[in-house]
Protein backbone atom coordinates (compact mmCIF):
# COMPACT_ATOMS: atom_id res chain seq x y z
CA UNK A 1 0.00 0.00 0.00
CA UNK A 2 2.89 2.47 1.04
CA UNK A 3 4.62 1.35 -2.21
CA UNK A 4 1.77 2.32 -4.24
CA UNK A 5 1.22 5.78 -2.59
CA UNK A 6 4.37 6.98 -2.83
CA UNK A 7 4.61 6.17 -6.77
CA UNK A 8 1.23 7.88 -6.93
CA UNK A 9 2.66 10.70 -4.94
CA UNK A 10 5.73 11.04 -7.02
CA UNK A 11 3.45 10.79 -10.25
CA UNK A 12 1.26 13.69 -9.02
CA UNK A 13 4.20 15.26 -7.94
CA UNK A 14 6.03 14.86 -11.32
CA UNK A 15 3.13 16.52 -13.26
CA UNK A 16 3.33 18.92 -11.23
CA UNK A 17 6.36 20.38 -11.99
CA UNK A 18 5.98 19.59 -15.60
CA UNK A 19 3.06 21.67 -15.61
CA UNK A 20 4.92 25.01 -13.29
CA UNK A 21 7.59 23.88 -16.24
CA UNK A 22 4.86 24.09 -18.85
CA UNK A 23 3.31 27.29 -17.38
CA UNK A 24 6.36 29.29 -17.42
CA UNK A 25 7.16 28.77 -20.81
CA UNK A 26 7.21 31.98 -22.80
CA UNK A 27 4.44 32.61 -25.23
CA UNK A 28 6.00 32.13 -29.25
CA UNK A 29 4.94 35.56 -31.58
CA UNK A 30 5.64 34.84 -34.77
CA UNK A 31 6.10 38.12 -36.93
CA UNK A 32 6.35 37.57 -40.53
CA UNK A 33 7.20 40.23 -43.63
CA UNK A 34 8.32 40.06 -46.61
CA UNK A 35 10.86 43.04 -47.69
CA UNK A 36 14.37 42.53 -46.64
CA UNK A 37 15.61 43.69 -42.47
CA UNK A 38 17.56 47.03 -43.69
CA UNK A 39 14.25 48.29 -44.94
CA UNK A 40 12.14 50.31 -42.69
CA UNK A 41 9.71 47.33 -41.33
CA UNK A 42 12.49 44.81 -41.33
CA UNK A 43 14.30 47.31 -38.26
CA UNK A 44 10.96 47.56 -36.65
CA UNK A 45 10.16 43.75 -36.69
CA UNK A 46 13.54 43.60 -34.53
CA UNK A 47 13.41 46.41 -32.35
CA UNK A 48 9.62 44.86 -31.65
CA UNK A 49 11.81 41.74 -31.00
CA UNK A 50 14.48 43.33 -28.83
CA UNK A 51 11.91 45.70 -26.09
CA UNK A 52 9.99 42.69 -25.83
CA UNK A 53 12.12 40.29 -24.82
CA UNK A 54 13.45 42.73 -23.22
CA UNK A 55 10.62 43.92 -20.95
CA UNK A 56 8.94 40.54 -20.99
CA UNK A 57 11.56 38.82 -20.09
CA UNK A 58 10.52 34.66 -19.89
CA UNK A 59 7.10 35.68 -20.88
CA UNK A 60 7.18 36.40 -24.43
CA UNK A 61 9.44 35.12 -27.77
CA UNK A 62 9.33 36.60 -30.79
CA UNK A 63 10.69 34.65 -33.93
CA UNK A 64 11.10 37.16 -37.12
CA UNK A 65 10.79 35.81 -40.87
CA UNK A 66 12.12 38.35 -43.19
CA UNK A 67 12.47 38.29 -46.65
CA UNK A 68 9.09 36.45 -47.37
CA UNK A 69 11.19 33.26 -45.50
CA UNK A 70 8.28 32.01 -44.07
CA UNK A 71 5.12 33.39 -46.26
CA UNK A 72 4.86 35.48 -49.03
CA UNK A 73 2.98 38.64 -49.99
CA UNK A 74 0.21 36.31 -51.79
CA UNK A 75 -0.18 33.88 -48.19
CA UNK A 76 0.55 35.69 -45.13
CA UNK A 77 -2.73 37.24 -44.27
CA UNK A 78 -4.25 33.44 -44.67
CA UNK A 79 -1.52 32.17 -42.68
CA UNK A 80 -2.16 34.97 -39.69
CA UNK A 81 -6.43 34.71 -40.00
CA UNK A 82 -5.24 30.62 -39.49
CA UNK A 83 -3.29 30.95 -36.58
CA UNK A 84 0.00 30.15 -38.25
CA UNK A 85 1.91 33.74 -37.45
CA UNK A 86 0.39 36.27 -35.30
CA UNK A 87 1.71 39.53 -36.52
CA UNK A 88 2.37 40.25 -39.95
CA UNK A 89 2.80 44.17 -41.80
CA UNK A 90 1.27 44.39 -44.75
CA UNK A 91 0.94 47.37 -47.04
CA UNK A 92 -2.24 49.23 -46.55
CA UNK A 93 -3.20 48.08 -50.31
CA UNK A 94 -3.77 44.57 -49.16
CA UNK A 95 -6.75 45.41 -47.14
CA UNK A 96 -9.19 46.27 -50.01
CA UNK A 97 -11.02 43.07 -48.90
CA UNK A 98 -11.57 43.77 -45.20
CA UNK A 99 -12.27 47.35 -45.20
CA UNK A 100 -13.05 49.19 -47.95
CA UNK A 101 -12.75 52.44 -46.24
CA UNK A 102 -8.41 51.64 -46.06
CA UNK A 103 -8.46 51.73 -49.73
CA UNK A 104 -8.01 56.06 -48.88
CA UNK A 105 -4.42 55.55 -48.38
CA UNK A 106 -4.14 54.31 -52.16
CA UNK A 107 -5.44 57.64 -53.91
CA UNK A 108 -3.01 59.50 -55.38
CA UNK A 109 -1.50 62.91 -54.28
CA UNK A 110 -4.26 62.88 -51.51
CA UNK A 111 -1.20 63.35 -49.29
CA UNK A 112 1.31 66.63 -49.44
CA UNK A 113 3.92 65.06 -47.59
CA UNK A 114 4.62 62.68 -44.88
CA UNK A 115 4.53 65.00 -42.16
CA UNK A 116 0.27 65.14 -43.48
CA UNK A 117 0.10 61.28 -43.50
CA UNK A 118 1.11 61.64 -39.82
CA UNK A 119 -1.23 64.18 -38.97
CA UNK A 120 -3.94 61.64 -40.55
CA UNK A 121 -2.95 58.16 -39.15
CA UNK A 122 -3.11 59.49 -35.56
CA UNK A 123 -6.69 61.73 -35.85
CA UNK A 124 -9.85 59.69 -35.35
CA UNK A 125 -10.72 58.92 -38.41
CA UNK A 126 -7.08 57.15 -39.15
CA UNK A 127 -6.97 55.72 -35.28
CA UNK A 128 -10.41 54.23 -36.03
CA UNK A 129 -9.28 52.26 -39.15
CA UNK A 130 -6.98 50.26 -36.86
CA UNK A 131 -10.25 48.48 -35.43
CA UNK A 132 -12.19 48.40 -38.59
CA UNK A 133 -11.57 44.74 -39.09
CA UNK A 134 -12.32 43.17 -35.92
CA UNK A 135 -14.98 41.53 -36.85
CA UNK A 136 -13.26 39.94 -39.62
CA UNK A 137 -10.31 38.73 -37.07
CA UNK A 138 -7.74 41.24 -37.74
CA UNK A 139 -6.91 44.06 -34.92
CA UNK A 140 -4.71 46.46 -36.05
CA UNK A 141 -1.65 47.71 -33.57
CA UNK A 142 -0.28 50.44 -35.80
CA UNK A 143 0.73 52.55 -38.72
CA UNK A 144 4.58 51.82 -40.02
CA UNK A 145 5.75 54.25 -43.20
CA UNK A 146 8.05 52.73 -45.45
CA UNK A 147 7.33 56.43 -47.60
CA UNK A 148 5.97 58.41 -50.21
CA UNK A 149 5.95 56.74 -53.94
CA UNK A 150 8.46 57.16 -56.89
CA UNK A 151 8.03 56.05 -60.29
CA UNK A 152 10.11 54.03 -61.85
CA UNK A 153 10.67 52.85 -65.56
CA UNK A 154 13.22 52.49 -68.63
CA UNK A 155 12.01 55.84 -70.31
CA UNK A 156 11.50 59.23 -69.24
CA UNK A 157 8.33 60.26 -67.32
CA UNK A 158 7.94 63.60 -67.44
CA UNK A 159 4.07 64.24 -68.31
CA UNK A 160 1.35 61.53 -67.66
CA UNK A 161 1.48 60.73 -71.63
CA UNK A 162 4.93 59.24 -71.11
CA UNK A 163 3.32 56.52 -68.66
CA UNK A 164 1.09 55.69 -72.11
CA UNK A 165 0.83 51.66 -72.95
CA UNK A 166 4.18 50.99 -70.28
CA UNK A 167 3.26 47.78 -68.02
CA UNK A 168 3.67 48.94 -64.36
CA UNK A 169 4.16 46.28 -61.93
CA UNK A 170 1.48 47.07 -58.70
CA UNK A 171 -0.20 45.75 -55.65
CA UNK A 172 -3.16 43.80 -55.33
CA UNK A 173 -5.38 46.98 -55.29
CA UNK A 174 -8.71 48.07 -57.14
CA UNK A 175 -7.26 51.65 -56.72
CA UNK A 176 -3.94 51.11 -57.61
CA UNK A 177 -5.24 49.76 -61.01
CA UNK A 178 -7.46 52.51 -61.56
CA UNK A 179 -4.34 55.21 -61.04
CA UNK A 180 -2.29 53.44 -63.81
CA UNK A 181 -5.68 53.00 -66.17
CA UNK A 182 -6.11 56.75 -65.65
CA UNK A 183 -2.72 56.78 -67.66
CA UNK A 184 -3.68 54.72 -69.85
CA UNK A 185 -0.97 52.59 -68.89
CA UNK A 186 -1.01 48.82 -67.90
CA UNK A 187 -1.14 47.39 -64.17
CA UNK A 188 0.44 44.42 -63.68
CA UNK A 189 -0.54 42.71 -60.14
CA UNK A 190 3.24 40.85 -59.16
CA UNK A 191 3.79 39.96 -55.75
CA UNK A 192 7.09 42.11 -54.42
CA UNK A 193 9.68 38.79 -54.69
CA UNK A 194 9.20 38.97 -57.94
CA UNK A 195 9.52 42.82 -59.21
CA UNK A 196 13.10 42.97 -60.12
CA UNK A 197 12.86 39.55 -61.82
CA UNK A 198 9.25 40.96 -63.55
CA UNK A 199 11.66 44.51 -64.15
CA UNK A 200 14.80 42.99 -65.55
CA UNK A 201 12.97 40.50 -68.03
CA UNK A 202 10.87 43.18 -69.69
CA UNK A 203 7.47 41.54 -68.09
CA UNK A 204 6.93 44.83 -66.75
CA UNK A 205 8.46 48.12 -67.55
CA UNK A 206 7.97 50.00 -64.42
CA UNK A 207 6.66 50.51 -60.97
CA UNK A 208 6.06 52.91 -58.04
CA UNK A 209 8.44 52.17 -54.96
CA UNK A 210 9.90 54.11 -51.86
CA UNK A 211 13.41 55.00 -52.61
CA UNK A 212 14.16 52.57 -49.76
CA UNK A 213 12.42 49.47 -51.49
CA UNK A 214 14.55 50.65 -54.90
CA UNK A 215 17.42 50.53 -53.53
CA UNK A 216 16.97 47.45 -50.89
CA UNK A 217 15.98 45.67 -53.55
CA UNK A 218 18.35 46.95 -56.40
CA UNK A 219 15.95 47.57 -58.64
CA UNK A 220 17.54 50.73 -59.44
CA UNK A 221 19.55 48.55 -61.50
CA UNK A 222 17.25 47.17 -64.14
CA UNK A 223 15.15 50.81 -63.94
CA UNK A 224 17.09 53.46 -66.31
CA UNK A 225 14.68 56.54 -64.90
CA UNK A 226 12.91 57.16 -61.53
CA UNK A 227 10.87 60.11 -61.55
CA UNK A 228 10.42 62.26 -58.12
CA UNK A 229 6.75 61.85 -58.05
CA UNK A 230 5.79 61.58 -54.42
CA UNK A 231 2.29 60.76 -55.92
CA UNK A 232 1.18 57.63 -53.42
CA UNK A 233 2.18 56.01 -49.94
CA UNK A 234 3.29 52.80 -49.54
CA UNK A 235 2.76 52.56 -45.87
CA UNK A 236 1.91 49.18 -43.62
CA UNK A 237 -0.95 48.11 -41.23
CA UNK A 238 1.06 46.02 -38.37
CA UNK A 239 -2.05 43.43 -37.36
CA UNK A 240 -2.44 40.67 -35.20
CA UNK A 241 -4.88 37.82 -35.47
CA UNK A 242 -7.87 39.24 -33.11
CA UNK A 243 -8.86 36.03 -31.40
CA UNK A 244 -4.42 35.37 -29.96
CA UNK A 245 -4.32 39.12 -29.15
CA UNK A 246 -7.15 38.56 -26.96
CA UNK A 247 -6.30 35.59 -25.31
CA UNK A 248 -2.98 36.93 -24.18
CA UNK A 249 -2.57 37.77 -20.53
CA UNK A 250 -3.35 41.35 -19.88
CA UNK A 251 -0.09 42.23 -18.47
CA UNK A 252 1.32 41.00 -21.76
CA UNK A 253 -0.65 42.30 -24.16
CA UNK A 254 -0.54 46.20 -22.56
CA UNK A 255 3.26 46.04 -22.63
CA UNK A 256 3.73 44.52 -25.99
CA UNK A 257 0.74 47.63 -27.34
CA UNK A 258 3.24 50.32 -25.27
CA UNK A 259 6.21 48.62 -27.31
CA UNK A 260 4.22 48.74 -30.74
CA UNK A 261 3.35 52.02 -30.13
CA UNK A 262 7.15 53.16 -29.22
CA UNK A 263 8.43 51.22 -32.23
CA UNK A 264 6.15 52.48 -34.43
CA UNK A 265 7.48 56.27 -33.49
CA UNK A 266 11.39 55.28 -34.24
CA UNK A 267 10.53 53.60 -37.37
CA UNK A 268 8.72 56.39 -38.29
CA UNK A 269 11.48 58.32 -38.27
CA UNK A 270 14.11 56.08 -39.86
CA UNK A 271 11.72 55.27 -42.87
CA UNK A 272 12.45 59.29 -43.97
CA UNK A 273 16.42 59.13 -43.13
CA UNK A 274 16.62 55.60 -45.15
CA UNK A 275 14.39 56.87 -48.14
CA UNK A 276 16.50 60.00 -47.94
CA UNK A 277 19.91 57.67 -47.72
CA UNK A 278 19.17 55.38 -50.47
CA UNK A 279 17.65 57.89 -52.59
CA UNK A 280 21.23 59.45 -52.71
CA UNK A 281 22.73 55.69 -52.62
CA UNK A 282 21.28 55.68 -56.26
CA UNK A 283 22.32 58.81 -57.33
CA UNK A 284 25.57 57.40 -56.31
CA UNK A 285 25.52 54.25 -58.35
CA UNK A 286 25.12 55.67 -61.00
CA UNK A 287 22.97 53.58 -62.92
CA UNK A 288 19.44 55.72 -62.64
CA UNK A 289 18.42 59.21 -63.91
CA UNK A 290 16.31 60.51 -61.04
CA UNK A 291 14.07 63.25 -62.92
CA UNK A 292 12.60 65.74 -60.17
CA UNK A 293 9.34 67.54 -61.55
CA UNK A 294 8.58 71.04 -61.67
CA UNK A 295 5.41 72.10 -59.95
CA UNK A 296 3.60 72.53 -63.62
CA UNK A 297 4.49 69.16 -64.46
CA UNK A 298 3.36 67.78 -60.95
CA UNK A 299 -0.09 69.44 -61.37
CA UNK A 300 -0.60 67.67 -64.91
CA UNK A 301 -0.04 64.15 -63.10
CA UNK A 302 -2.22 64.79 -60.28
CA UNK A 303 -4.77 66.20 -62.69
CA UNK A 304 -4.60 62.90 -64.72
CA UNK A 305 -5.04 60.63 -61.83
CA UNK A 306 -7.43 62.53 -59.79
CA UNK A 307 -10.66 60.61 -61.70
CA UNK A 308 -9.98 57.70 -59.60
CA UNK A 309 -10.55 59.86 -55.97
CA UNK A 310 -14.08 60.05 -57.85
CA UNK A 311 -14.37 56.42 -58.09
CA UNK A 312 -13.92 55.35 -55.06
CA UNK A 313 -15.62 57.68 -52.87
CA UNK A 314 -18.51 55.85 -52.67
CA UNK A 315 -16.60 53.02 -50.71
CA UNK A 316 -14.14 55.57 -48.78
CA UNK A 317 -16.85 57.70 -47.45
CA UNK A 318 -16.55 61.27 -48.56
CA UNK A 319 -15.81 62.73 -44.95
CA UNK A 320 -12.86 60.44 -44.12
CA UNK A 321 -11.14 61.95 -47.82
CA UNK A 322 -12.01 65.25 -46.70
CA UNK A 323 -10.59 64.47 -43.56
CA UNK A 324 -7.59 63.16 -45.02
CA UNK A 325 -7.56 66.31 -47.53
CA UNK A 326 -7.59 68.24 -43.89
CA UNK A 327 -4.75 66.81 -43.30
CA UNK A 328 -2.71 68.80 -45.47
CA UNK A 329 -3.61 71.77 -43.18
CA UNK A 330 -0.84 72.14 -40.63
Amino acid sequence: MFKLTAKAVACALSLSVAGLVHAADPITIKFSHVVAENTPKGQGALMFKRLAEERLPGKVKVEVYPNSSLYGDGKEMEALLLGDVHIIAPSLAKFEHYSKAIQIFDLPFLFDDIEAVDRFQKSEGGQKLLASMQDKGITGLGYWHNGLKQLSANKKLVEPKDARGLKFRVQASAVLDEQFKALKANPRKMSFAEVYQGLQTGVVNGAENPYSNIYSQKMHEVQKYITESNHGLLDYMVITNTKFWEGLPADVRTELRSIMDEVSVEVNRLAYELNEGDKQRILAAGTTEIITLTPEQRAKWREAMQPVWKKFEGEIGADLIKAAQASNQK
